[in-house]
C-alpha cells in the first residue's frame, strides 16, 4: 500500500488506541484517529464526539473517526496526550461495531469483498 492519498489522513494528529497489549505479538496498535468536531458529524454513525477535559488532553471539541480505524506501528506514536474514560471506550467500540455490522449486512454475497 502507498502512503496516504485523497481523503486519507496525512498529518500528525491524535488518536484513540483501541487495542490492548494482549492482542498479538506484533508491535502494532489499532487506533481510531481524532479530528475536529463539525455539527454535520451528528448524523454520521461512525463519528464519536469527544469533549475536551483534563484527562484526555484535548483542547477543543473533537471526534473519533471510526471510518478510518487502522493499525499503526508503535514507532509512529509521537507522545501520549491523555486517557479516555471506560464509558467513552465502550461507546466508541459499540459505534464502530454497529458501523461494521451494518456494512456487512448490506453485502450478502461472500465474494463481494476484494483483497488488495
Amino acid at each position: 500500500m502507498i502512503p496516504a492519498i485523497e481523503a486519507e489522513i496525512k498529518k500528525i494528529r491524535p488518536a484513540v488506541v483501541v487495542s490492548d497489549d494482549s492482542l498479538g505479538k506484533l508491535p502494532l496498535k489499532i487506533i481510531v484517529p481524532i479530528t475536529d468536531w463539525k455539527e454535520r458529524y451528528e448524523i454520521a454513525p461512525w463519528m464519536v464526539k469527544i469533549d475536551p477535559d483534563s484527562n484526555n488532553g484535548l483542547t477543543k471539541i473533537s471526534s473519533a473517526d471510526c471510518f478510518q480505524l487502522r493499525s499503526l506501528s508503535d514507532q509512529r506514536f509521537v507522545k501520549k496526550i491523555g486517557i479516555t474514560s471506560e464509558i467513552f471506550m465502550v461507546n466508541l467500540k459499540l459505534k464502530w461495531s454497529i458501523f461494521v455490522i451494518t456494512d456487512l449486512m448490506k453485502h450478502t454475497n461472500p465474494w463481494f469483498y476484494e483483497m488488495i
